[in-house]
């Protein structure tokens, strides 16, 4: 099977996906944005959830990463504690999209964009997100705060994801 490209929502009856600016990203022109399906983990949690997420980039880079997140997975993703009931409540939904009208957004990897309005091929709840993040073998940490987690995920020796830092508690002094 070729490329699979994937949007996620708590909602259920999207028939079209229109391109638009992301608030949270206002410079970027107007599209529609998907994930593919080796990064797809970075969205089992509910929309608003602040999240960091950190992974190897190869075999190689593995020792390294694991010695530095004190892990033997190959990704690990945080949220802060607070947002465990909202997680453990959350019904999500895998949109697929047609990945003829997406090329790759350079800036993230695994995320694709559009220009063009998309209808979704299919779409299905993906259950609990607790089980999918340990049936694919990714750490999934509960912590008070991201902000130490953000701060490190930040180097050029993995990838990384930070999405809606701006929902985490503040930064402590």
């Amino acid at each position: 099977m070729g490329l699979r490209l994937f949007h996620f929502s708590e909602s259920s009856s999207i028939e079209r996906f229109t391109p638009h600016v992301p608030p949270t990203n206002p410079t970027e022109t107007s599209q529609v944005w998907a994930i593919d399906e080796a990064h797809q983990s970075l969205y089992w949690f509910p929309r608003d959830c602040p999240r960091v997420a950190v992974w190897t980039r190869t075999a190689a880079d593995r020792p390294r990463f694991q010695e530095v997140f004190c892990t033997m997975a190959d990704r690990v993703h945080a949220m802060e504690a607070a947002w465990l009931q909202r997680m453990q409540q959350c019904e999500l939904f895998r949109y697929e999209l047609p990945s003829a009208a997406f090329r790759p957004w350079v800036k993230a990897s695994g995320q694709w964009v559009a220009d063009v309005a998309v209808e979704p091929l299919a779409v299905e709840p993906v259950g609990d997100l607790f089980s999918l993040h340990a049936e694919a073998g990714v750490e999934l940490r509960l912590v008070p705060s991201l902000w130490p987690m953000a701060d490190l995920a930040q180097s050029d020796e993995w990838d990384f994801s930070i999405v809606r830092l701006a929902n985490a508690a503040p930064r402590a002094d």
